[in-house]
């Protein structure tokens, strides 16, 4: 990169165009329903030279979201490479060549899609420091060898994850809200009471501009792991059982939840009449973009007006949030979780607030129906074994036990369900009969 060339760009200008094509093309964007209508430089720091870190605010028009605000964009992490010419193994990552302005005549491309410029990033969380708005930290206790090889993991979800020797994994927040991200927030308490259920942070990086906020963390690589959604549709696909694996999962969910019972505030005594309001306007706002869950809203509504009447079961505290087979994984005989982020269509502070522990055993009463569904034809008996397991291990575990509080139970399972059908709709149109199914069953057979 030419010197000289970051103290003239700071607004998105021609290099912004190129990003207003490439953006919503990537996996990680979440307002793919919405078009772009302004792109706007939040900050923009030189990593190293050939190297842009950049935060963007992408102008979006609104639609409903439930139980929010309709938002009018969104943050995004971007770290952008720039070269003369383009190497050719970097020919997926290209985004563009600038034309006009500071960096015409440079070709841009995502950088975390370059190893020189992942191995880079890693060296500055080596060293622990601060550029610009920038910040570089790690446990002391923790050595990071240097050398380490750096690996893009292909199955990008909501963020972009690379992998370092098989020994770290660095997670890069993609979409970005002002606050600590749960993600490091969690796992750090969990390891202060000696949670031996998830892989405690060795570094991270955040930003103190525009607002403080997490950008990345990194944490140990579990090399022989197998997540738990390729488990479960392995054992479907070989006809064989999953309850022995199951009823462990509920043990680590219940250790997970104690661990961070102890370690984090709880929440105030239940509401029941406020999440039940909370859950049936998340209902209509769904359901006003999704037309095909309109007939089930009155059904729906019964599920949640039952929380006012139905034990308020155990006290809020901190839980995961976001809890599938996907944010699991299983070394050896042992389950460990992973991805505290949360629903990332939550507003951050939500997220980070203390929820009923039965919205986290509702996602994975969720997920084992997801896992039954992905073969014909469909395995409805080996889902309800799988969540009867669960739930006896939970309670084994817990020292109460999830079946015997059905109307709470069917409430959150009701609400994720709905939640499941708006990202369906937004993202994977081909899985929405998977959620809608479970929204029939709920709202006419009542589970």
């Amino acid at each position: 990169m030419r010197p000289g060339t970051v103290s003239g760009v700071r607004s998105a200008g021609p290099l912004g165009a190129l990003l207003c094509e490439w953006l919503p093309r990537q996996r990680w964007f979440a307002g793919k329903d919405r078009p772009l209508t302004d792109l706007r430089m939040l900050s923009m720091t030189e990593l190293y030279p050939g190297c842009l870190h950049l935060l963007v605010h992408a102008g979006q028009s609104g639609v409903p979201t439930p139980g929010c605000t309709p938002p009018a964009g969104d943050c995004y992490q971007l770290l952008l490479g720039l070269q003369e010419h383009l190497s050719p193994r970097l020919g997926r990552a290209l985004i563009g060549r600038v034309e006009e302005g500071p960096l015409a005549g440079l070709t841009v491309h995502d950088a975390l899609q370059d190893p020189r410029s992942a191995h880079l990033l890693l060296e500055r969380m080596r060293h622990p420091g601060t550029l610009g708005p920038l910040s570089f930290e790690s446990d002391p206790a923790v050595s990071l060898p240097p050398g380490l090889a750096p690996r893009l993991l292909e199955a990008e979800q909501s963020n972009t994850s690379l992998v370092y020797g098989d020994a770290f994994i660095l997670k890069i927040f993609r979409r970005i809200q002002p606050g600590v991200n749960p993600d490091l927030e969690v796992p750090v308490a969990l390891a202060g009471q000696g949670c031996g259920r998830v892989p405690a942070p060795v570094a991270w990086f955040r930003t103190t501009h525009p607002q403080e906020a997490t950008l990345g963390v990194l944490q140990p690589f579990l090399p022989d792991a197998s997540d738990g959604w390729t488990l479960a549709l392995r054992a479907l696909s070989r006809g064989e059982d999953f309850t022995a694996e199951a009823e462990e999962l509920g043990r680590a969910t219940a250790d997970v939840h104690l661990a961070l019972a102890a370690a984090l505030p709880a929440g105030p005594d239940a509401e029941d009449g406020r999440t039940a309001a909370a859950m049936t306007e998340r209902l209509e706002a769904a359901a006003h973009h999704v037309p095909a869950l309109r007939p089930f809203v009155p059904g729906l509504i019964t599920a949640f007006g039952a929380l006012s009447a139905c034990d308020a079961g155990p006290p809020a505290q901190r839980i995961h949030g976001d809890l599938h087979l996907g944010q699991v994984l299983r070394a050896g005989r042992d389950w460990f979780v992973i991805d505290f982020e949360g629903e990332p269509s939550r507003p951050l502070a939500e997220r980070r607030s203390a929820h009923s522990p039965v919205r986290d055993i509702a996602g994975m009463l969720r997920s084992f129906d997801y896992a039954a569904r992905q073969r014909r034809p469909w395995r409805p008996e080996w889902a309800r074994r799988c969540r009867e397991a669960y739930c006896a291990g939970y309670a084994a575990r817990a020292g109460w036990d999830p079946r015997k509080k059905h109307a709470l139970l069917r409430a959150y399972e009701t609400d994720r369900a709905v939640y499941e059908v708006l990202y369906e709709a937004r993202n994977r149109p081909d899985w929405l009969p998977v959620p809608m199914a479970a929204i029939e069953r709920l709202a006419v057979r009542g589970g």
